[in-house]
C-alpha cells in the first residue's frame, strides 16, 4: 500500500465520521443543549480532511514537476 493510497483511504474514512459528527450534533441540539464536546466534535475530523484533501490537490502539480505524468 502506498502513502498516496492510504491517505486516499484515510481521507474518505475521516469524511464519513466528520459527517457522522454532524448529524449527531444536529440531532442533540434538535433536543437541546449539548456538551460542548459534542458542539466541538466534529473540528478534529475536519482539521485532517482539510491536511488530507490539501495534499491530494497539491499531488498532480508535484507529480508534474516531478515527470511522473500529466500532460
Amino acid at each position: 500500500m502506498t502513502l498516496s493510497y492510504a491517505i486516499r483511504q484515510g481521507h474518505r474514512w475521516l469524511s464519513i465520521a466528520f459527517t457522522v459528527t454532524v448529524i449527531a450534533n444536529f440531532i442533540l441540539m434538535a433536543l437541546g443543549q449539548p456538551p460542548a464536546w459534542i458542539v466541538y466534535a466534529p473540528l478534529p475530523p475536519l482539521f485532517l480532511l482539510l491536511i488530507t484533501g490539501l495534499y491530494m490537490f497539491v499531488l498532480p502539480y508535484t507529480a508534474r514537476r516531478r515527470g511522473e505524468g500529466g500532460r
